[in-house]
């Protein structure tokens, strides 16, 4: 009950782009999955490689995918957008659009959004062309039209501000390229969830402050997941966290016990023995400090920590995923 559509127009009558079908067939390829393999969005793909991208075209799909029920519903677009200025009007253009009748309406693809909650429950929105940031705006009102009108559910995220220029860069969006980027794993928390707001935070980083802007509007109770990727840490390691720290401030005592690796003090710690499951707790710790939700006490590794006594004890994320294994949220 995941679907998206996914549009890349190249091939305009005149300024034709060469970076949006590409961007587009590798948008669709990724998230039709998830990390592992397993089925993400049921996709549609529509680019000027495959045939003429019309408005009529677009109208229809975008119809479709605002139809019916699904627990999340993805419009993804690559290619020109503009203003009206007259009308004070945002578009995204077809490949056939012209004045007058440039392709489709920011706000009606937002109307369309809007009014498809609750049957469909989450709507994404992305889109990487000129102007994108107009999405969520109520053309006519206030300063520019610059009051949102975002539904329940429904997230927007888009390659620039209404004033900015959406760039292309080896062939490729540099938004997409960024994006993308986020999707294969880079965004993702330590369960391996990337979320819009998590990719957003991804790309604004990214992009230095005299590069284009992203854009991040939302109005939801609950994020919705873009894409699963294999966690950092398995979720097993995680939902130990309160055994191995009953409270957030607790320090886990180590000592040479838990290192079978005793380097150069191999000698002076041979009358204290290996134990097999002192080991294998020691094992989950370094995974979760090389993933910063846990960091040796008074020594700059963990290895020391446990060669010299002293132990390991959460940082703030990691008291973090324990209150939410503690909760079973994990």
């Amino acid at each position: 009950m995941r679907k998206a559509l996914v549009i890349g127009i190249d091939d305009y009558p005149t300024a034709p782009l060469a970076g949006c079908v590409n961007d587009a067939i590798q948008f669709a390829s990724l998230i039709e999955t998830n990390g592992d393999g397993s089925p993400n969005f049921s996709v549609r793909c529509l680019t000027t490689a495959e045939g003429t991208v019309t408005t009529a075209l677009m109208h229809d799909a975008v119809n479709e995918l605002f139809s019916g029920e699904a627990d999340t519903a993805l419009f993804f677009f690559a290619g020109h957008g503009l203003i009206n200025q007259q009308t004070n009007a945002g578009f995204i253009v077809s490949q056939d659009g012209k004045k007058g009748a440039w392709g489709l309406s920011l706000t009606d693809i937002l109307t369309l959004a809007n009014k498809a909650h609750p049957k469909i429950k989450s709507t994404i929105i992305i889109l990487d062309s000129c102007h994108s940031g107009f999405a969520g705006e109520v053309s006519g009102l206030g300063d520019q039209g610059q009051i949102s009108v975002i539904g329940n559910g429904v997230t927007i995220l888009t390659a620039c501000h209404r004033e900015g220029v959406a760039q292309e860069k080896s062939g490729h969006g540099i938004f997409t390229d960024l994006l993308m980027d986020g999707l294969k794993g880079s965004a993702a928390d330590i369960c391996g969830r990337i979320t819009p707001a998590s990719v957003y935070s991804h790309v604004d980083q990214t992009l230095g402050a005299w590069d284009q802007r992203p854009i991040y509007k939302a109005n939801v109770q609950n994020f919705v997941v873009l894409r699963q990727i294999p966690p950092k840490i398995s979720l097993d390691i995680l939902r130990k966290l309160p055994e191995y720290f009953p409270d957030p401030t607790t320090v886990f005592a180590l000592d040479p016990s838990y290192e079978p690796e005793r380097g150069e003090e191999v000698e002076k710690l041979k009358h204290i023995p290996i134990v097999d499951d002192n080991v294998r707790k020691y094992k989950d710790l370094q995974a979760c400090n090389r993933h910063g939700l846990v960091a040796p006490v008074d020594q700059p590794h963990m290895w020391h920590a446990a060669v010299f006594s002293t132990g390991c004890k959460l940082t703030a994320l990691g008291a973090h995923y324990r209150k939410l294994a503690e909760m079973k949220r994990i």
